[in-house]
C-alpha cells in the first residue's frame, strides 16, 4: 500500500506546494560526506549503458547513461522498450533499505541515471506504467551537480495551453524527493538541458514493480 501522509515523518520531509498531489523533499537526506562517497562509488560500481528507446516512431539513443537494477522478475517496460533488472550492487542494497524506512514502503527496483553534464536530459513524462500500480511511490535521490527538476499538470491530449500548475525545483546533492498519491496520474516531470552545468549528476529512482505471483 502507498505511504500515507501520517506514515511519512513530518520532521524529515518538506511538503512541496503543488495541488492534487503528494510531493515531498528531504533536502539533507544524506550528509555531504555520505553523498560524496556514494557518488564516487556508484560511478564505478554501476554498469552504465546507453539505452535505446522507441520514440516518435523511431529508435533513438537516450540522452543520458542508465541502468535498471532490481529483484529477479522486476521487469520494466518504458517507451516500448523492455528492461530486465541487473543485480543489486553492494552500495545500493543498504540504500534501498534506508529509502524504504524513510518513505514507509517497499521497493524492489531502482532506475539509475547518469547525466554526464548539462547536455544530458530527461523529457516530460509520468511514471505511470501499469506495472507500477495506480498510485506508485517514487523515491528520487539526487547526487552530484544541482539540476532543475520541473513538475507540471497533465493536460488532455491535443491541448496546447501551458499548464498553470508548474513547480520548478533545484534538486541538491544528497536530497531525496518522494512522489506519491496521485502525482504520476495528474502530473508530468522532466530534467531539462542546462548548458551552464559542466559536472555530472546521478539520479536514483526507487520503485516497486508489481511482479506476477
Amino acid at each position: 500500500m502507498p505511504a500515507t501522509s501520517a506514515e511519512i515523518a513530518s520532521d524529515v520531509w518538506q511538503r512541496l506546494p503543488i495541488t492534487d498531489a503528494d510531493v515531498r523533499c528531504a533536502w539533507s537526506w544524506l550528509t555531504d560526506d555520505e553523498a560524496d562517497a556514494l557518488f564516487e562509488c556508484l560511478l564505478k560500481e554501476i554498469p552504465w549503458e546507453r539505452h535505446r528507446l522507441r520514440m516518435f516512431g523511431r529508435e533513438l539513443e537516450a540522452p543520458r547513461m542508465s541502468c535498471w537494477i532490481g529483484d529477479p522478475g522486476a521487469t520494466y517496460v518504458y517507451s516500448r522498450s523492455r528492461f530486465e533488472p541487473r543485480p543489486w550492487t553492494p552500495s545500493l542494497l543498504p540504500l534501498r533499505e534506508r529509502a524504504e524506512q524513510s518513505c514507509g514502503v517497499r521497493f524492489n527496483s531502482v532506475l539509475a541515471n547518469l547525466y554526464r553534464d548539462g547536455a544530458d536530459s530527461m523529457g516530460w513524462h509520468s511514471d505511470d506504467e501499469p506495472e507500477l500500480g495506480s498510485q506508485p511511490v517514487i523515491a528520487s535521490l539526487s547526487l552530484g551537480a544541482v539540476r532543475r527538476f520541473r513538475l507540471r499538470r497533465r493536460l488532455p491530449k491535443g491541448t496546447r495551453a501551458v499548464p498553470a500548475d508548474t513547480l520548478d525545483l533545484r534538486l541538491t546533492h544528497g536530497s531525496l524527493l518522494c512522489m506519491a498519491g496521485a502525482t504520476q496520474r495528474r502530473y508530468q516531470h522532466d530534467l531539462p538541458k542546462s548548458p551552464a552545468v559542466t559536472a555530472a549528476r546521478i539520479n536514483l529512482t526507487f520503485r516497486l514493480i508489481q511482479v506476477p505471483a
